[in-house]
């Protein structure tokens, strides 16, 4: 008697951790087991820091962005100077990194929450708290969303979660460790509960240097692809010599 499509479909959370256990041993033949190091945190930056540069990260280039991060802090040496700032100009600074409207504005709502919340322009407090804590703390600011926080934690904070980006949340769909349909906000919650303690870090390391550089979101390269007995995805790419 055949399965039925709602079993297909939806698997169990042992049949998913089975899975994204397999893949995690076998990405790490690859890329090895990166650990997070207080060296490594954002380039020795401090938590805002961190908070803005990921802010001018989103939907551009790792280049662009520091570009952007790069002029605001020549053209304002200081928070404080961001923060008391003509919008515009805090606009025209961080130009580079596109959106520029949108992301100068956040930026200084920020900057002016934590002067009135905090007593001072300081995210350090991040430090303390955990994903959950820390959505409820900024969540209500715009663009500081569930992937924003996560990065900030893992990357500064050393913080054990799962940060879901493009590429990460596509490697996920295609392994069917997620649905299909889910989105990058909620694979933050999914994958929480397949991903052990001390896992998060290289899991997102790995991840996404597998979907930067082997599933890509056009013609991803199945012939390299160490998981492809795993993949879900229908469209896969092998040479027409394999």
């Amino acid at each position: 008697m055949p399965k039925s499509s709602q079993a297909v479909a939806h698997p169990s959370n042992r049949s998913r951790r089975s899975k994204l256990k397999r893949a995690l041993t076998k990405i790490s033949r690859v890329y090895g087991n990166p650990a997070w190091s207080q060296d490594e945190s954002a380039d020795g930056r401090d938590v805002l820091s961190a908070l803005i540069l990921t802010i001018l990260s989103q939907a551009t280039t790792d280049g662009n962005r520091d570009v952007a991060f790069a002029r605001l802090r020549r053209r304002f040496p200081t928070w404080e100077k961001v923060l008391k700032a003509d919008v515009k100009k805090v606009e025209e600074a961080i130009r580079p990194g596109g959106l520029s409207r949108q992301k100068s504005v956040r930026i200084q709502a920020l900057l002016a929450w934590l002067k009135e919340t905090q007593g001072g322009l300081s995210a350090e407090f991040l430090r303390d708290l955990d994903l959950p804590e820390a959505k409820d703390q900024l969540g209500h600011l715009r663009g500081i969303g569930v992937k924003t926080l996560s990065v900030v934690l893992m990357f500064t904070c050393g913080r054990d979660v799962f940060p879901v980006d493009t590429h990460v949340h596509r490697v996920c769909r295609r392994l069917g460790l997620i649905d299909e349909r889910c989105s990058a906000e909620k694979a933050h919650a999914e994958m929480a509960n397949l991903l052990r303690p001390g896992e998060s870090y290289a899991a997102h390391v790995n991840f996404w240097k597998f979907g930067k550089f082997i599933c890509r979101a056009r013609q991803p390269n199945c012939d390299k692809c160490p998981l492809v007995k795993d993949c879900v995805y229908p469209e896969k790419n092998f040479s027409r010599t394999r």
